[in-house]
């Protein structure tokens, strides 16, 4: 991979290789969000989506994630990313689309996929998988968007 090309290139001209190289595998956009009916504000929980392999933050039908769960977004598919709530400060293709530069934790910065992990902005840890009678309510947490 060409060295430095988030800066060089929008999200646009990435290559397949490259674009999915700017997920850092934090996990954020994973978690279950809920969404005040009245306010349309949107809050996080510590609940992974069911297809969470919460040992490395991967999803484990990630070709298959869009048909799996209803509302997995594709995110090759949005024009503009940083218009998405959802996603949070630190996610790197919000920071590329929003003319930022990735973070010092950042794999592709730090050469570490376990930079992420250990500059505490991983899921890993800090999440419990999807389960029945679930009051999600109880979860809310804020940790998710801070930034970078």
């Amino acid at each position: 991979m060409t060295q430095a090309f988030w800066k060089t290139k929008t999200l646009q001209q990435m290559t397949t290789e490259e674009w999915e190289s700017l997920c850092d595998h934090c996990g954020k956009c994973c978690l279950i969000k809920l969404e005040d009916e009245d306010t349309g504000d949107l809050y996080f929980t510590n609940i992974v989506c069911r297809l969470m392999d919460m040992n490395n933050c991967h999803c484990r039908e990630y070709q298959r994630r869009a048909t799996l769960v209803q509302d997995c977004v594709d995110l090759k598919n949005i024009p503009n990313l940083g218009d998405l709530p959802f996603l949070p400060a630190s996610c790197a293709y919000r920071l590329i689309s929003e003319n930022q530069e990735l973070p010092q934790w950042h794999p592709l910065v730090s050469g570490d996929p376990e930079s992420v992990f250990k500059a505490g902005h991983s899921v890993r840890g800090r999440v419990f998988s999807e389960f029945d009678n679930l009051e999600l309510e109880d979860h809310i947490v804020e940790w998710p968007m801070q930034g970078p």
